[in-house]
């Protein structure tokens, strides 16, 4: 068929992500005619977005170790199929309770992203590995404003199809057979690495034993955490930021409001192959923009990000409490953006640091980095808050520990070791696990 090569593999992975992550937050455009048809009170739509993520930690640490193991195309199709076929069921439920389960589990979409990462990191060398990421992640990821864009306006209030009358249930469905099309598109063309000999370097490395010790390493958990204030941030806003503007602002217009919230993932996603690139950039001219890190360049920028999260999350709820309804959006494309740069400059660090475990550490990092989308909407809609723009702040504030946390670690003495030192498991490295960093 087609000959692969890094470029095209990094296309073919790219497009699969991109649409995993539309059709995982492909319900958050719709919450406002679902909550109509089954009840739903602002708290529960809360809990809808977090249940979304539920199931995301567990299946990303799976299928990162699956993908070192049995190779990137044959896990993504797999993901993809079920996914499509559950997007179709929950088209035609009736109950919210049925509903809620087939949306729980078209939500694994999100998954996918460990394997991408794995397919790319097998094809792309360290220089270019943060570029690489940068873009795969960042288009992909801009997968929830092209849901939040496209799908409200192809299925419209008006809508009336041939087989259904609810917008979102027709919505539900086409997702659901494109996301079956991609599946049979990624199985056929994918290759799993640029040689055989790389893939066997992988697949020697996809044990328990060597997962348990990369799963446990200094590296691995600060990089994790730092993955929940900004990859767990992304989620909790992807799903959350629709309601939030129409309900703490009167924006009742579904259309406005969705578009208000893809101007977050716009940031969040497209430019995350800035933070990618910076970090590359810097780990190549050995070049200082934080001293207290010296000769850490990776991290530094890492660091910068994170610190940028924090000040721009207090910035969200200041310009919340304006009642300006544009001042806010300014403030979550500002959000957005240090996400996206603290995600490039995470996932640029992960496969360099673990070039033959990419895919179990990206699954460890990946998979605990969801937390953030899980617990930050329970805080966004609880009813103890004052106002609805009063929970930014209030997780600003929880994002401090890790900050330290990663202050401490990536200190030169500390971060030098950060591949081979670590908790709870043996610091002796057992065979086939990585050694440098």
């Amino acid at each position: 068929m087609i000959k692969m090569t890094k470029w095209r593999t990094l296309v073919l992975a790219t497009i699969g992500f991109n649409f995993s992550f539309l059709i995982w937050f492909s319900f958050a455009p719709f919450t406002g005619p679902m909550a109509d048809e089954f009840g739903l009170s602002v708290a529960e739509l809360g809990l809808l977005a977090s249940a979304n993520i539920w199931l995301a930690p567990f299946g990303r640490i799976l299928t990162g170790w699956l993908s070192d193991r049995w190779g990137a195309p044959t896990v993504f199709a797999i993901v993809l199929a079920y996914v499509g076929v559950f997007s179709i069921a929950s088209a035609f439920a009736q109950s919210y309770t049925v509903f809620f389960v087939e949306r729980m589990i078209v939500a694994t979409a999100g998954i996918t992203f460990v394997i991408g990462i794995q397919h790319v990191s097998e094809w792309f060398e360290e220089g270019e590995l943060g570029t690489a990421e940068g873009i795969y992640a960042g288009i992909g990821n801009a997968g929830a404003a092209g849901g939040a864009l496209i799908l409200p306006r192809v299925f419209g209030e008006s809508w009336s199809g041939p087989l259904f009358e609810s917008n979102w249930r027709a919505a539900f469905f086409y997702t659901g057979i494109v996301s079956l099309l991609l599946a049979i598109t990624y199985f056929v063309l994918g290759e799993a690495a640029k040689s055989e000999e790389k893939r066997q370097a992988t697949k020697a490395t996809a044990n328990l034993k060597d997962w348990l010790y990369t799963a446990t390493r200094y590296g691995t958990v600060v990089l994790a955490l730092a993955y929940v204030m900004s990859f767990g941030l992304e989620l909790s806003m992807n799903g959350w930021l629709a309601t939030y503007y129409r309900e703490g602002f009167n924006t009742n217009n579904l259309v406005l409001a969705s578009t208000f919230a893809a101007t977050f993932s716009v940031a969040a996603g497209l430019l995350r192959p800035i933070g990618g690139y910076v970090s590359d950039l810097l780990a190549r001219k050995e070049k200082n923009i934080l001293p207290i890190f010296t000769g850490r360049y990776r991290e530094q920028w890492t660091f910068v990000s994170l610190c940028f999260i924090v000040l721009a999350m207090v910035g969200m709820t200041l310009a919340g409490l304006t009642g300006e309804v544009m001042l806010a959006v300014g403030a979550g494309f500002v959000v957005g953006m240090g996400c996206a740069f603290a995600e490039g400059a995470i996932f640029a660090q992960v496969p360099a640091m673990f070039p033959n475990s990419s895919g179990s550490v990206a699954g460890v990092v990946g998979g605990v980095g969801t937390v953030g989308g899980i617990v930050y909407p329970l805080v966004y809609a609880a009813p103890l808050m004052p106002s609805l723009h009063t929970g930014y702040s209030v997780v600003a504030a929880t994002m401090v520990p890790i900050v330290l946390l990663c202050a401490w670690v990536f200190q030169p003495h500390i971060a030098e070791r950060a591949t081979t030192g670590g908790w709870i498991v043996s610091s002796e490295s057992p065979s086939g696990a990585p050694t440098d960093d």
